[in-house]
């Protein structure tokens, strides 16, 4: 894998590299077989002018970013990895994200492929087609979504920094399964304004990197603010391993690469209660209805559903739809009772400096298993359903989390979970800092 940033910035600032011998990496990146469908579009040449054009006193001094079609690109089409959009207006301005990007040194490489409108954890695109994970060389195995494209051009090194967002896991589960760093923000610390909606109660704009310093970095850079750096042992740090729905059924090396990321803290000194957190078995009542993503995607897409429906993907259509079936009277006990489960949740787990889990119970499955068509759409959804369970917890509780590899060499990508509450972002970065090389 192809150095983080923050190594590649300070061979930049020793005179080893120049930002458009960088970008000539990545675009390679980009442009490789192995890189097929992790862009919808690309402007090499226009990649290349920003390399140049940065300053080496800017945070990312002219290296690749990538940005998920989600997100709007003064002069470009957001499509959101749809064909109904794939011809409207481009967009006048920036989006907040790109914005602050942009003006923190970044060449932005091009748009990444994603699950259409990001209503997926899976990765598959029927429109644009579907990247295969770069962690697996035996067959094509999905990348995670929705953020997918983002996830891989960051493990080929086409981007040290693949921006995108996470509604109900749309960052941490691609970069669980490709063995890299996804940060999921308190939502309100990134603003949203320019990118096209999912759930407007639970979208969060965020990026995946190739370390945690990286992810600190994107971090400070999206939401305009400083991560302090207090430095606190974990050998002081209290976890918690909620024993309530997030560790039933997974996969064998999943279960053996979370029990060996436990012993290792243990092994740090680490204080690793069990607790049953039953609060969590509560989410699928709550969200019998369909849930918020249904209700307010449904929102934004009833008129074009309506005239341009066959355009859709049958997966995302079908979930979208299920909205369209819940009253304003049960949107608003949605909101009642999440608003309650957060309050039940925040104090059961307050005295933790982290809650641990699998980030997902499964390794990635095969493209073929889960592929468009009709035969497939029990697996697809099965899989789906498994991808989004653990991650979509915090979302829920409008909390923080963070994905980090904890698999061995040469096996698999497993992602472990640092999870907390909303606005434990700092301290939960600065543990995840510490424990990353030992794991």
């Amino acid at each position: 894998m192809r150095s983080d940033a923050h190594t590649t910035l300070k061979r930049l600032q020793e005179g080893l590299t120049t930002p458009i011998e960088e970008m000539e990496q990545s675009i390679a990146a980009a442009e490789s077989e192995r890189g097929k469908h992790a862009f919808i579009a690309t402007d090499v040449e226009s990649a290349r002018r920003q390399a140049r054009a940065a300053t080496a006193d800017s945070q990312l001094a002219g290296l690749s970013v990538s940005v998920k079609d989600l997100f709007d690109v003064r002069d470009q089409t957001t499509s959101a990895g749809s064909m109904v959009l794939h011809s409207a207006p481009v967009a006048k301005e920036d989006s907040t994200a790109v914005a602050r990007l942009r003006a923190a040194g970044a060449a932005f490489i091009g748009r990444t492929n994603m699950s259409e409108f990001a209503f997926s954890g899976v990765g598959i695109n029927p429109h644009h087609g579907t990247p295969s994970n770069p962690a697996y060389t035996d067959q094509p195995r999905i990348p995670g979504g929705s953020s997918s494209g983002a996830a891989v051009s960051v493990a080929l090194g086409a981007a040290f920094i693949g921006l995108g967002s996470d509604t109900g896991g749309s960052i941490r589960i691609p970069a669980a399964l490709q063995g890299l760093v996804g940060f999921k923000s308190t939502a309100r610390l990134v603003p949203t304004d320019g990118t096209l909606p999912l759930s407007t109660t639970l979208d969060t704009v965020c990026a995946i990197t190739r370390s945690v310093r990286d992810a600190i970095l994107a971090h400070e850079i999206l939401s305009a603010r400083n991560v302090p750096r207090p430095k606190k042992a974990l050998r002081e740090c209290r976890f918690a391993v909620p024993r309530t729905l997030m560790l039933d059924d997974l996969e064998p090396p999943v279960a053996r690469a979370f029990d060996r990321a436990l012993q290792t803290l243990r092994g740090l000194g680490a204080q690793i209660d069990d607790i049953k957190l039953p609060e969590l078995g509560e989410l699928s009542d709550i969200n019998a209805t369909g849930g918020f993503s249904a209700a307010e995607s449904y929102a934004w897409h009833r008129k074009l559903l309506t005239t341009q429906g066959a355009l859709y993907d049958p997966r995302v259509k079908l979930r979208m739809e299920r909205g369209a079936g819940m009253s304003a009277w049960q949107y608003i006990e949605l909101i009642q009772a999440r608003h309650d489960w957060i309050e039940r949740m925040t104090n059961a787990i307050k005295s933790y400096d982290a809650m641990l889990s699998p980030t997902v119970p499964m390794l990635a499955p095969t493209i073929a298993q889960v592929a468009p068509g009709p035969a497939r759409d029990d697996a697809f959804f099965r899989a789906n359903g498994l991808l989004l369970r653990n991650p979509s917890v915090v979302n829920m509780l409008d909390g923080c989390a963070i994905s980090l590899p904890c698999q061995a060499p040469g096996e698999s990508p497993v992602g472990l979970m640092l999870w907390h509450g909303a606005m434990r972002d700092d301290a939960l970065l600065n543990i995840a800092l510490e424990l990353e090389s030992h794991l």
